[in-house]
């Protein structure tokens, strides 16, 4: 056998050697890779929906966070306008009480200064009496008995009759 026989034999060894090798290593991707690569990216896709699932969820809760501070914002511009409104009636109504209160104390003082007036009317008059008759008796001490005896008369009956 000659030599380019060893060499055919040679060369179609290598070649079957390679083909063989890439049998094998293609063989192995699609008995061990591909699986991990498929398992990886099947993993990665769920972990992608669960992502969206989430953020789709995010989303619905904000919508509802939004919803919910209109509504709030909406309670709250209402509880200020009854506050409001509670407010001005609560003012309307101490004014009027104020208003009442000041009325009867004007009257309470109409009346107290009427009572004074005729407490001090009364009191001038008991001094005032006093004193006309402290005047009529030293008159009555210069003047004799029977004029004496007619201004008392006099000074009684006015004081009965209430001139």
């Amino acid at each position: 056998m000659n030599q380019a026989f060893y060499e055919q034999v040679a060369l179609w060894s290598q070649v079957l050697g390679r083909v063989g090798f890439l049998t094998i290593v293609v063989w192995c991707w699609f008995r061990f890779v591909t699986p991990a690569v498929i398992v990886a990216r099947d993993r990665k896709n769920a972990e992608l929906l669960e992502a969206e699932r989430r953020r789709d969820a995010a989303k619905t809760e904000v919508e509802a966070a939004r919803r919910e501070l209109e509504i709030a914002g909406a309670d709250a511009a209402a509880i200020h306008a009854r506050a409001e409104r509670d407010a001005l009636r609560t003012r309307e109504r101490i004014v009027s009480e104020a208003a009442v209160e000041g009325d009867r104390v004007v009257r309470n003082a109409g009346g107290e200064l009427e009572r004074s007036r005729l407490a001090a009317r009364e009191r001038l008059r008991g001094e005032l009496l006093a004193r006309a008759l402290e005047i009529a008796r030293e008159s009555a001490r210069q003047v004799g008995d029977e004029t004496d005896r007619r201004l008392m008369s006099d000074v009684i009956s006015s004081l009965e009759s209430g001139r």
